[in-house]
């Protein structure tokens, strides 16, 4: 289900204007996007600042916006955050109409560590990535994406083109395989090194 906000455009820009919005508990933010001039609008404080908290895929996840009944898909792109209290002071939106593509930033989940048999020996996953940059519709962001650590054995590397991406999602990476994790040895430390390490110098 999406999440809708409140908003209302606004006309005025500039510190005064955005203090006397800060004051009221609304914060300024900005439309992008498409082949429409950018869009100023206002929102609820307390709403924004709640969804920053709660939602980690925040950056990754299109809202809908309400102007009193007629309603906008947006992307966020950036928030500006009060340096002590991290109250956010603006937001950039991307406007994610209907046939949009957009790069964005997908987390992603490595399973299953127990049927890895590297890992299952005491070989350690080492993670290159934890996010991949995507171009997709903007009404089909995927929420995460799936790296199957499946059969994988110590000095495996799993690369983007071993990644299952869903229908009409790309990466914005196209020049190289690039490397999203690998299965790299224990690191051991031998009865000999301990032993050097624990006498003192003389």
């Amino acid at each position: 289900m999406t999440t809708v906000f409140l908003a209302e455009r606004r006309e005025r820009s500039g510190k005064g204007p955005a203090r006397q919005l800060r004051r009221e508990h609304k914060i300024p933010a900005i439309i992008y996007g498409g082949d429409k001039e950018p869009l100023r609008i206002a929102m609820p404080l307390k709403e924004i600042k709640l969804e920053l908290s709660k939602n980690p895929r925040f950056f990754s996840t299109v809202f809908e916006l309400d102007f009193g009944g007629e309603r906008l898909k947006v992307l966020p792109r950036e928030a500006q955050l009060h340096p002590v209290s991290d109250d956010p002071l603006h937001v950039d939106f991307l406007r994610a109409e209907h046939g949009a593509v957009i790069h964005v930033d997908v987390p992603l989940r490595f399973v299953p560590e127990d049927q890895s048999p590297g890992i299952k020996r005491g070989g350690v996953l080492n993670i290159v990535r934890r996010t991949l940059e995507l171009i997709c519709p903007a009404d089909a962001i995927p929420g995460e994406i799936v790296v199957d650590l499946a059969g994988r054995e110590i000095g495996d590397s799993i690369h983007i083109s071993h990644v299952e991406l869903p229908a009409g999602v790309k990466p914005a990476i196209t020049d190289r395989d690039f490397t999203i994790c690998s299965i790299v040895p224990p690191t051991v430390v031998t009865e000999q090194a301990a032993t050097t390490a624990e006498t003192p110098a003389s």
